[in-house]
Parts: C-alpha cells; structure tokens; sequence
C-alpha cells in the first residue's frame, strides 16, 4: 500500500469512529430522555391522582424577594449556602483525617496500622445515621461543640474512611523505583512523601477525591436531622408552612442535582486530563 492508500484508511477509520460515537451519544440520550420523561409522567400521573394542586408561581419567594429595593434571599438559597459550608469544611477534613490514616497504615507500626483498621471497620459497616445520633448525643456534650460543627465533624469521619483507602491507593501506585531513588538521595520517610511520592500520586487521586466530594454533597443532607439549616431542613419546613410538598422536593432535588452534577463534570474533566498528561509522558 502507498501512504496516500494509508492517509485514505486512517480518515475512513477516524469517520467511522466519530460515526459510531454519535451514535452512541444520540443513543445514550434518547435513553436518558425516555427516562426523564417517565419520571416525569409518574410524578404528574401521582399527582393527579392525589387531585394536588400546583402552585409552582409560590416557589421563587423561598430563592429570593425584593423588598423596597433591598435584594433578601429566601430559606432555600441560606440553606444551600448552609449546605455549602457544611461540604467544604468537612471535605478539608475529611482529607486531613484521611491523609493521617492512609499514612498510618502505610506505616510499620503495629499499633498505627491496627488502629487505622479499626477506624475504618467502625466506620464503613456502621450506618451514618447512627454515628450521627452518636457525635450529637454523646460526642457533643463531652467536647461542647455545636450542632453545625457536629454534623461537619460526623461528615468528615466518615468520608475519611473512604478518602484514606483512595490516598493509599494512590501512593501505592507510584513505582517502586522512585522510593528506591528517593532513598537513595538519603531522604527520610517524611521528605520523600512530600517531595517525590505525593506530587507523583496527587494527580492519580484527584478524580476519585472528587468523586467522594460528590458523596459528600448528598451526604450533608443528614445534618438535618439534628437540626442543622441546611438546604434539606429549610426544604421541610418551607413545607410544613405552605404544604406543597410537590414543588419544594422537586426543586430541593434539582438544586442538589446541579451541585452534583457540577461536581461530577469536574471530576470527569480531571480524569480526562490526568488520562491525558500520563499518555503525553
């Protein structure tokens, strides 16, 4: 074959792939359509049945009202932003705990490693509902901390457990020849860690780590019960004051879907990149 026949076979197969990929595509959304459509027609169906009448045009006051000029946010926006804060400070410590624990079990010390293992057996086979009610009622009192910071503190425990089995799969997958280059450089434990292994391990973590972000996200909506404020608890009472049950659930979900979503295509683009950069090397 000449290298024009060559040229030619290489087009012909990069337009069958991308025809394939559409294909794909379009299937992937007539599915995701035909399935969006018959939740849709179940919750309309339901409510039909319930003879429930919708007042969609009462919702926007619980995102925001103005008020002689004065822009003043509704429950539903405070309690995203609750829901917010909540994500944030317990993912940093998730990692931290996290961190601590993979390096414990990665350790050689016995009791470093058995009680790491402890940690995550308590934790990843135990429900979380329950460690909420346990860091409430009994943690709580003993260290007289407040309700927000116990739901941050249970919430990062607990994706700690899922977090440190990512940060240890992640340090275990940079190759043994660059501990043995480390050490032979002379550096300790500590030194080689911050210097040659999680610089190389970070960028295998980071898709993973944003996935447990995503959990975390949904997870935080068990804060309310132990009434915290957040985006959960202030979807409830808006319906204990108006009763429509329909409308603040479905757009309850649909903010906490665009924060996962969101969430997920970061997570997505990360992966693609980290793919990338290690094809590139």
């Amino acid at each position: 074959m000449t290298d024009t026949d060559h040229e030619g076979a290489f087009l012909e197969h990069q337009r069958r792939t991308r025809l394939e990929l559409r294909k794909r595509n379009l299937s992937d959304w007539l599915i995701f359509a035909l399935g969006s459509g018959l939740i849709l027609w179940g919750v309309v169906a339901g409510a039909q049945s319930m003879r429930y009448n919708w007042q969609w045009y009462r919702v926007p006051r619980y995102f925001y009202r103005v008020i002689d000029g004065e822009l003043i946010w509704g429950p539903l926006m405070r309690g995203l932003g609750v829901t917010l804060q909540i994500t944030l400070w317990a993912a940093l410590l998730a990692f931290a705990i996290g961190l601590a624990v993979a390096l414990m079990r990665l350790s050689r010390s016995f009791a470093g490693r058995w009680l790491s293992t402890i940690y995550l057996e308590a934790i990843r086979n135990t429900p979380l509902l329950v460690q909420m009610y346990l860091f409430y009622f009994v943690l709580s009192p003993i260290l007289g901390i407040e309700r927000f910071w116990t739901g941050v503190l249970c919430l990062a425990v607990f994706e700690a457990s899922f977090i440190s089995e990512i940060i240890r799969g992640g340090i275990l997958s940079v190759p043994r020849s660059q501990w043995e280059a480390a050490s032979s450089l002379g550096l300790r434990p500590g030194p080689a860690y911050a210097k040659v292994v999680l610089p190389q391990a970070v960028p295998l973590m980071l898709p993973p780590l944003t996935s447990s972000l995503v959990n975390l996200t949904k997870s935080s909506a068990i804060v309310s019960t132990i009434a915290v404020f957040d985006l959960t608890n202030e979807g409830r009472n808006a319906i204990a004051d108006t009763f429509m049950t329909f409308e603040i659930w479905l757009t309850v979900a649909g903010m906490y879907l665009l924060l996962t979503v969101s969430l997920s295509a970061v997570a997505t683009w990360l992966e693609r990149r980290t793919r990338r950069s290690r094809q590139d090397r």
